[in-house]
């Protein structure tokens, strides 16, 4: 039993059992034995819960207290000098210290605070390492990032396996499956979190699967080779493929790096959403599926566990009983689990918390680069910056296989409204309306460039390259000079650092070049940066044209689109849909 708990038990206030002892001049715990005791219990003070859960006596400096067993509490010390402590059943009578009743609570409560303190960051360590012996990690390689920075945008490839790995999961997936990527979802969050995109990879999309080097135990390279036109989800698994195989399938297909992946078993719709206490889904008319054996009226209902996964699972209740139609129905469910995970029912529960945290990591398997429990947690708190309303789900826009024939198995990218997406999600463009934000960027782009624009004969410029393809800098001056008119311009080979993005840099009297020299590039205006110039090789100042890791080319332009196609899916994770 604790200070608290023997307090109690005798009706003596906790804050009453600190003595002074004379001798010393220090406070020190003094616990009578339990007995019954006699009269009428006087008034007792309430003390917090964490103020008495391990309370320690006061000891003075240089003096270290004798080793006790686990849940041991200590019983009476008699110090030298002081007078012996009274039989088991008696009360001492003693002489209270002049210091007042608020300064023993405040001793009382500030000596065990400290120690509680200490013991639940103790403990909160002690629970972040358990947490990351739950968490699987596979090394990628160069496909992925070596780390995770919280000052730039990420891209996370969410990849769910039909593995039919787990208790309870025999009957569930293709039987003998290696672990295909089943569902695919490739999340982009914005540099300044105001906004993030879930773009869905269909399974069934047919791809060119490229050439994967995978790291193997015992850290040698083994070379797989790729394959033309195969079914998306054959990226995992199929030929020991691992998930950087996937990752690099996805850059290849759309252009856009992914940094990490997250990959989850069935398991995981069912822990997750059992942890959350359930997630509200809604559906338009009543569900009787056999296949997946989810059963729902209609309209709302909260589901969980093996009910939950069926929902996720379910092809057949829904729309033409294709991927497609179930990907809508997957993107619903996010939606509202993300709700039901971010709402205050959950954050303020430590019990569901804990549940959570126990859930997500068993269910992960990640990539080295945010293998640690304070990396995912980082993770989850930069996407906890980004509203519900601007997180957009989204597909691939895609079209049927014209090699199918007749019957519909497959899809392809759609090649007119595809790249269009891709480039978004590549240079950071919302796909939802951030008000502040096109504001913000709408003035930027009027005052860089209004203005006149000068002759492409009087643009002196020089053309470094700070992480395009190797010889992007000679084939711009190439084309600059011999398409453009821009004879005045120089090659000066790679620049000082690698850039993500294509810069112009200026100084004040040569805003007229750098415009021209920006609509010739088809720059965008945030590439624009007015400052200062340098000085050519004919002692002239000259505008910095540097080309960055998104150089595509001279004469492609890189100005991003500012909306989505026309006709695209896509719905925002703060809206509840009933799946038809």
């Amino acid at each position: 039993m604790d200070a608290q708990g023997r307090g109690r038990a005798d009706n003596i206030d906790p804050a009453d059992q600190w003595v002074l002892n004379p001798n010393t001049g220090d406070y020190e715990l003094r616990l009578q034995a339990s007995a019954p005791q006699s009269g009428v219990p006087g008034p007792r003070r309430t003390v917090s819960r964490a103020g008495a859960a391990a309370a320690s006596p006061r000891t003075a400096p240089g003096r270290e207290r004798d080793p006790l067993p686990d849940n041991d509490v200590p019983g009476p010390r008699r110090r030298r000098g002081a007078p012996e402590e009274p039989l088991p059943g008696r009360r001492r009578t003693r002489t209270k210290p002049k210091a007042s009743r608020a300064k023993k609570v405040l001793l009382w409560t500030g000596g065990t605070m400290a120690f509680v303190l200490v013991g639940v960051s103790a403990a909160g360590y002690l629970y972040l390492k358990h947490l990351e012996g739950n968490v699987q990690t596979t090394n990628v390689g160069d496909a992925g990032a070596k780390g995770f920075s919280k000052d730039e945008a990420f891209n996370i490839l969410i990849i769910g396996t039909d593995k039919r790995t787990g208790k309870g999961n025999e009957g569930y997936g293709d039987a003998g499956s290696v672990g295909h990527a089943d569902t695919n979802i490739l999340l982009h969050v914005a540099k300044d979190r105001s906004n993030a995109t879930a773009m869905s990879i269909p399974r069934d999309l047919v791809v060119d699967i490229p050439n994967c080097p995978t790291i193997q135990e015992d850290g040698s390279t083994k070379e797989i080779a790729g394959t033309p036109a195969q079914r998306f989800n054959t990226s995992l698994g199929q030929s020991e493929r691992d998930p950087g195989c996937t990752m690099r399938t996805v850059k290849a297909v759309t252009g856009i790096p992914v940094d990490h992946f997250m990959m989850a078993d069935f398991n995981a719709v069912k822990t997750l959403t059992t942890a959350v206490g359930g997630v509200e889904v809604c559906v338009a008319k009543a569900v009787d599926d056999e296949e997946s054996k989810l059963k729902l009226p209609k309209g709302k209902s909260t589901v969980a566990g093996e009910q939950a996964l069926a929902f996720v699972r379910t092809r057949h209740s829904f729309g033409n009983q294709g991927d497609l139609d179930r990907i809508k129905v997957q993107q619903q469910f996010l939606g509202s689990l993300m709700r039901k995970m971010s709402s205050s029912d959950t954050l303020t529960s430590p019990r569901k918390l804990v549940k959570l945290a126990e859930a997500a990591t068993k269910a992960l398997t990640v990539d080295t680069g945010i293998g640690k429990v304070d990396t995912l947690k980082d993770v989850a708190l930069e996407l906890k910056k980004v509203p519900p309303k601007n997180i957009t789900f989204t597909t691939v826009p895609v079209r049927d296989n014209p090699a199918d024939g007749a019957v519909r198995k497959t899809v392809i990218v759609d090649p007119a409204a595809a790249p269009q997406v891709f480039s978004m999600i590549k240079d950071d463009v919302s796909f939802t309306e951030v008000k502040k934000k096109a504001k913000k960027e709408k003035a930027e782009v009027a005052a860089r460039l209004k203005g006149t624009r000068s002759a492409a004969s009087e643009i002196r410029v020089d053309v470094y390259n700070g992480g395009a393809p190797a010889g992007s800098a000679q084939e711009t001056l190439d084309w600059l000079q011999n398409s453009q008119g821009v004879t005045k311009s120089s090659q000066l080979g790679n620049a000082d650092e690698t850039l993500s993005r294509t810069t112009v840099e200026y100084s004040p009297d040569q805003a007229d070049q750098a415009r021209k020299l920006a609509d010739l590039m088809g720059l965008p205006a945030s590439a624009m940066k007015p400052g200062k110039s340098e000085t050519n090789s004919q002692g002239l100042p000259a505008i910095v044209l540097t080309l960055g890791k998104d150089f595509k080319g001279a004469g492609v332009s890189l100005t991003a689109p500012s909306k989505a196609p026309e006709g695209i899916q896509k719905s925002t994770a703060d809206k509840s849909v009933c799946a038809s």
